[in-house]
């Protein structure tokens, strides 16, 4: 068996039905045991997302917030959605929106136990899944398989895969060359990766709102311009969710995994890599993040994902098979499942305005994942280099490495190259959500500790001790650095209780 074999069983394996059962798991088991805060908080979300400010060691809620967001926001809401309805049929998109309000849930806990228990390396905030696995479950040994399987989808084969898509499609909309596309995006992420958290963050704050906010304008245009279409849709996609469609009643079966794995792909909830830019933020309570970052997940499938498909479905631009590979819908003949039908749908406002947006689209959806992938493999060398003298240096190795690995990546794409990048990414899918299902309980102690807060009038300010959460002792330097009058408050508050119950 040659090595491309191995690596497609592997991927197999991997992106199987099993993992799409533990992801929407994992999501309904913290729904129930918190009590949907990503329902019943939802006011929380906005608030404590626009509220914070960054430190000399974090940054804002906002700016983890649109790093995260960068993250998940990638080719996987233009050509995943696609792929979805294809072999899925439109109710397909009702079911990411389904696994998006669980996914939030599981989001919500990684942030929160990536705040519990982040460390402060060389100045800056650091953590994410490998730190609260280790210190969470005590099991190191997955803290370390975590960090091994980051370090090799997020330092070396990600980025190789997000440069491609960039540099074909910039060749394909402006003839630009591969080389040159490749060189010019490498050092624009080097310039800043090399800038820092800080850097990072400031991009993201800046870049990635507009460029959603884009995305929905053209979204707007299309659906006001077949506005008549839009009843008849939302009717498909609901009948095609609960097999009350005939013509698609073929492809039902494949409906729900569909949609759920593409929602899984996309948003990465329950992926661990969300927790990493979470732990980077400056707030006073765990929660706070927790909420900030569960609202990502909404902005990404529910908004991002759903524009693309609405896009696709107001216009008729898309081919629905079935299993055996039969047409049931073809409104794109001789066109493959992926960009090719948002590009469709675009060119019917002009022709050939849908390979110029899609390539520019792609480029900063794209680019803003890769620049996640250079801070999420930080975390991962800070785990297992802890202490050592040499972690600057092998960090800014790594940071080299992803430099060749974009250019390298915009020049040559390979079937293997996808392979292992889908090997990188479904290992720490398992490790991570096989961690979140042992560590309910201190997600649901800093919850519990945060409604009191609230209930006494209070801004909440994290104490890991009053939670009986142990190897959290950074938290008393946060507190007493940033935090000191908002726990003189918390102190006075518990007086008064004391004296009241006496």
């Amino acid at each position: 068996m040659d090595l491309l074999s191995l690596t497609d069983k592997i991927v197999g394996i991997l992106w199987s039905t099993p993992m799409v059962i533990l992801c929407m798991g994992v999501g309904i088991i913290y729904s129930v045991a918190l009590k949907f805060p990503q329902i019943v908080r939802f006011k929380d979300m906005l608030y404590y997302l626009l509220k914070g400010t960054d430190s000399d060691s974090g940054i804002s809620s906002f700016q983890s917030f649109s790093m995260a967001l960068g993250g998940r926001i990638g080719v996987g809401n233009i050509a995943g959605v696609a792929t979805a309805i294809c072999f899925g049929g439109p109710g397909a998109i009702f079911w990411m929106w389904v696994y998006a309000i669980f996914g939030a849930a599981s989001a919500f806990a990684e942030a929160v136990l990536g705040q519990i228990w982040k460390e402060e390396v060389d100045g800056e905030y650091r953590g994410g899944p490998a730190f609260y696995i280790g210190k969470g479950t005590g099991f190191k040994p997955l803290a370390v398989l975590f960090a091994l399987c980051a370090i090799l989808s997020f330092g070396f084969t990600g980025p190789t895969i997000q440069a491609f898509n960039i540099a074909e499609s910039a060749h394909n909309a402006f003839g630009v060359s591969p080389i040159i596309t490749g060189a010019l995006v490498a050092g624009l992420f080097g310039f800043i990766v090399f800038g820092g958290m800080k850097r990072i963050g400031r991009f993201a704050e800046l870049v990635v709102p507009i460029m959603a906010a884009a995305y929905l304008v053209l979204t707007l245009v299309i659906l006001v311009i077949n506005y008549s279409a839009i009843p008849s849709m939302f009717a498909l996609i609901f009948k095609s969710a609960f097999n009350m469609e005939a013509a698609y009643g073929a492809v039902w079966g494949s409906t729900i995994m569909w949609g759920v794995k593409r929602a899984v792909y996309s948003s990465e909830a329950g992926m661990g890599s969300g927790a990493q830019a979470a732990a980077s933020a400056e707030v006073s309570h765990p929660v706070k993040q927790g909420l900030a970052q569960a609202f990502s997940i909404y902005i990404d499938t529910i908004i991002v994902c759903t524009a693309t498909g609405l896009m696709i479905l107001v216009t008729g631009m898309f081919n629905i098979v079935d299993g055996k590979g039969n047409f049931i819908t073809q409104g794109l003949p001789g066109v493959d499942p992926g960009t090719g039908y948002t590009q469709a749908a675009i060119d019917t406002l002009s022709p050939g305005l849908g390979s110029i947006f899609i390539a520019i689209a792609i480029f900063f959806f794209a680019f803003t994942t890769v620049l996640s992938f250079g801070f999420y493999a930080m975390p991962n060398v800070a785990y297992l280099m802890k202490g050592s003298k040499h972690l600057k240096k092998v960090t800014h190795a790594i940071g080299v490495i992803q430099m060749v690995s974009i250019f390298f990546g915009s020049v040559k794409s390979s079937a293997l190259a996808w392979n292992l990048a889908d090997i990188g990414v479904g290992g720490i899918a398992w490790v991570n959500l096989i961690g979140l299902l042992f560590l309910v309980k201190p997600v649901m102690i800093a919850m519990s500790d945060f409604q009191k807060q609230r209930s006494m009038g209070l801004d909440p300010v994290f104490d890991p001790d009053d939670c009986g959460i142990k190897d959290a002792g950074l938290w008393k330097t946060i507190v007493e650095r940033n935090y000191k009058h908002l726990n003189a408050k918390k102190q006075e508050a518990r007086l008064r209780e004391t004296a009241i119950e006496q």
